[in-house]
């Protein structure tokens, strides 16, 4: 099952089916999308609040780079924890799928 789209005939129709490598890949870039806004958003939209607050003007700024930094963080973080978690799938298979004999 190494294909991740299926296409199958049914009735005259093509019908479509991705395979579980295709949701996964998409959870993935939805999943670093999410750890790179939600902190700048957050971080800015508090900076703005702090800015009104306060008559300054400079809040916003130093937060939304607090966020971006934040945001490359966990970005960095996921994609560590993804590439390892890769590494170990590929070791598991190399190890089990080759049978050395002794002869």
């Amino acid at each position: 099952m190494g294909n991740c789209l299926f296409i199958m005939e049914r009735a005259g129709r093509a019908e479509v089916r991705y395979g579980k490598s295709v949701y996964h890949a998409l959870a993935m870039v939805t999943q670093f999308g999410i750890n790179m806004l939600v902190p700048i958003f957050l971080c800015s939209f508090l900076g703005i609040y702090l800015d009104r607050r306060f008559g300054t003007s400079f809040w916003m700024v130093v937060l939304f780079f607090a966020g971006a930094a934040a945001g490359f963080r966990n970005v960095f973080i996921f994609a560590k924890r993804v590439y390892s978690m890769k590494n170990e799938k590929d070791t598991k298979r190399k190890g089990s799928g080759t049978h050395e004999r002794n002869g």
